[in-house]
């Protein structure tokens, strides 16, 4: 699931810290990784971006990364952290979907991310329902 372990180990390869990517090609390797089911990945090149990113940018690239984590919360099995993090993540991109940096379907990904909230916010309400009696 692209769950980060210590540097060294075994396993899925983290990405630098000090990756240093542009931002069309930190998205098309974003891409890359959330398609191949690695989202946590994903997250990395985002916020390496986002941390190296000064102006108005900037907020664009937080929400992307917490667009990615909110992706690795839900594939771990805790909807309530993913759903908080997609919902997170879909009020810092919504300023940007009038202009539409990088050519990113901004409103797109808003949509998405609130779309996979409410489904998955479902799940954990259903969850806290009590079961009183077996059936």
């Amino acid at each position: 699931m692209g769950r980060p372990l210590p540097y060294g180990s075994p396993g899925v390869e983290r990405v630098p810290d000090s990756v240093g990517l542009d931002p069309d090609e930190a998205l098309r390797q974003g891409q890359r990784l959330i398609d191949d089911g690695f989202p946590f990945q994903a997250h990395e090149i985002f916020e390496g971006v986002w941390k190296a990113t000064a102006g108005t940018h900037r907020e664009l690239w937080r929400g992307l990364a917490q667009l990615a984590v909110g992706l690795t919360h839900l594939q771990r099995g805790n909807h309530k952290g993913g759903v908080a993090l997609l919902r997170r993540a879909a009020d810092r991109l919504d300023p940007y979907s009038a202009e539409a940096p990088y050519r990113l379907d901004v409103a797109g990904l808003t949509g998405y991310a609130r779309r996979l909230a409410d489904r998955e916010g479902a799940v954990v309400a259903a969850d806290l329902r009590p079961r009183l009696q077996r059936h």
